[in-house]
């Protein structure tokens, strides 16, 4: 949900006539999933709404209408396929099982032109270095650096005629609409920003040219309380509104003209690791969602819903555990150490299905990424693609570690 950097908006734009933007916000992201959470949080939801004002004020600039919709999928395209005498789409390639359930739903007569559009380095390049993806990262990591380079971005396009906007303005949902009420950012969030492509860039600035606090990043990386412990680009990128190589492009600038370190190396080591996850979910398909995992290893799986509430609701025996879990429900964010503690204790010290929190993250987080989720809670599970399956942290030693003078956990257990 961008105009920069966006390969489907630039062929679009030099390959037709008329072009349009097109969204759907469809109401089953927002029912109940099986195991009882709703598929997407308040939390993301005005992240999503706030994205999309921000997308259709920058469309305009280049007179480009915003077509948004709020019903199921299948009888909006239908919809705006015949009332516009729609004959070519223009979109990202996706292989997840529900992205493609919606891509079912496209007419055969349309002619559907897919683009990777959401990777570090492209699927094509990646291809010629594997027939199929590794086990591991450090694999995978080391032979895309030796031999892969980054593609450059795609500038935003230049404006076209007046004449291509469409006279009906769209209006964007609200929150109520979604079936959520407003609310205020939490005093203690550490994601207080909102969502869109300028609110991104912006961001981005900041982290790296007025503060330069990604020279700091590996030595703030496990942080838990701030908004600058790391870079929190997370939430743009799951949702589009940022590339990978815009933020892989303005790091090299940054390594150019003020600082190349350990930490500027560690948030590119990290853009590395969401690509992997990519293209774990790609290589394994729907064995990505499977109870067994990607390998099929066959372990009993608890789902015990009073054990299950007790971690959700932060009422566990391990106040670690539970300062993140409440920091979770009330603000829709979670350190990366946090995930890795609370996912780790769940399936390794818990036995709840693995599933159950991959879905309940689903629900909550405002940087929700399939496959960057599903293969964290894999990997954490030790069904995935950690090197050590066994491993199991000790949460009151990882409290001692990272959070030694309890201010965090006082945060969020005495607020």
């Amino acid at each position: 949900m961008r105009i920069e950097d966006n390969i489907s908006l630039s062929k679009a734009i030099n390959n037709s006539d008329n072009i349009f933007a097109f969204i759907n916000i469809d109401p089953k992201n927002f029912l109940l999933t099986k195991y009882g959470f709703k598929k997407t949080e308040k939390y993301r939801a005005k992240f999503l709404l706030e994205t999309i004002s921000d997308l259709k004020s920058q469309l305009d600039t280049l007179n480009i209408s915003l077509i948004i919709t709020h019903k199921d999928f299948d009888k909006s395209i239908k919809e705006i396929i015949n009332n516009y005498e729609i004959t070519n789409i223009y979109t990202q390639t996706e292989w997840t099982r529900d992205e493609l359930k919606e891509e079912s739903f496209i007419p055969d007569e349309i002619n559907l032109i897919k683009d990777f559009d959401q990777f570090l380095f492209s699927p094509n390049d990646v291809k010629g270095l594997y027939d199929n993806i590794p086990r591991g990262f450090s694999n995978f990591r080391k032979k895309c650096e030796k031999y892969l380079s980054v593609n450059d971005t795609l500038s935003i396009p230049n404006s076209l005629n007046p004449d291509n906007k469409i006279l009906f303005d769209y209006s964007i949902p609200t929150l109520s609409d979604l079936g959520f009420e407003d609310f205020d950012v939490h005093k203690d969030s550490v994601f207080r920003f909102k969502g869109g492509e300028t609110n991104a860039k912006d961001r981005i600035k900041n982290y790296f040219f007025d503060t330069r606090n990604v020279s700091r990043y590996k030595l703030t990386r496990n942080g838990l309380i701030g908004e600058d412990y790391s870079s929190k680009f997370s939430p743009w990128l799951a949702n589009g509104s940022v590339s990978v190589k815009y933020i892989f492009k303005l790091l090299k600038e940054y390594e150019t003209k003020v600082e190349k370190n350990d930490s500027t190396y560690w948030l590119y080591f990290e853009l590395i690791w969401r690509d992997f996850f990519k293209y774990v979910s790609m290589q394994h398909k729907d064995k990505f969602f499977n109870k067994d995992g990607i390998y099929g290893e066959d372990k009993e799986w608890s789902d015990d819903k009073d054990v299950l509430l007790k971690w959700i609701n932060g009422k566990t025996d391990e106040p670690f555990i539970n300062a993140n879990m409440i920091e979770l429900s009330n603000t829709g964010f979670m350190s990366n150490r946090g995930r890795q503690n609370v996912a780790n204790y769940l399936t390794k010290e818990l036995k709840i299905d693995w599933r159950i929190g991959a879905e309940y993250f689903e629900s909550m987080l405002i940087d929700y990424d399939v496959h960057s989720n599903y293969g964290n809670w894999l990997y954490n599970a030790g069904i995935g693609n950690d090197s050590m399956p066994f491993r199991k942290f000790n949460p009151k030693l990882q409290s001692e570690r990272y959070d030694p003078d309890k201010s965090y956990e006082k945060t969020w257990l005495d607020g």
